[in-house]
């Protein structure tokens, strides 16, 4: 058995996404549950223009990236667990003008036993 899910959520200005995924899956007496994330947001930046006025052009300052790993196994309840989360920004430049994209991806699955009552006809 397997069910899959995909949503797709954009703000109206269309500055923000989310993207999300979840595959669940019953194979071999493992059941797999893995979930997908990914956000973006897009801010557009303005820096000074240099030399007009003597106006120094502004430092713009990008997040530090960051990542994040999480691995679990409980061998007594025959578990496992994964967790990645990453962070990050780029600049990209549409139509001369400068933006700045911040995003988010996480990813988490979950290995377990299928529970013996899910084996039963009704």
């Amino acid at each position: 058995m397997r069910d899959l899910l995909f949503k797709n959520f954009t703000s109206e200005d269309r500055k923000r996404r989310i993207l999300a995924s979840s595959e669940i899956m019953d194979k071999q007496g493992v059941r797999s549950v893995i979930r997908r994330h990914f956000i973006y947001i897009v801010k557009e930046v303005n820096p000074a223009l240099a030399g007009k006025s003597g106006v120094k052009e502004k430092q713009v300052s990008m997040p530090k990236p960051y990542l994040y790993v999480l691995k679990e196994r409980n061998s007594r309840e025959q578990r496992e667990k994964f967790f990645c989360r990453i962070k990050g920004s780029i600049y990209a430049v549409n139509k001369g003008r400068l933006f700045l994209i911040l995003f988010i991806h996480s990813l988490r699955i979950s290995l377990a036993p299928v529970p013996q009552d899910s084996f039963k006809c009704q």
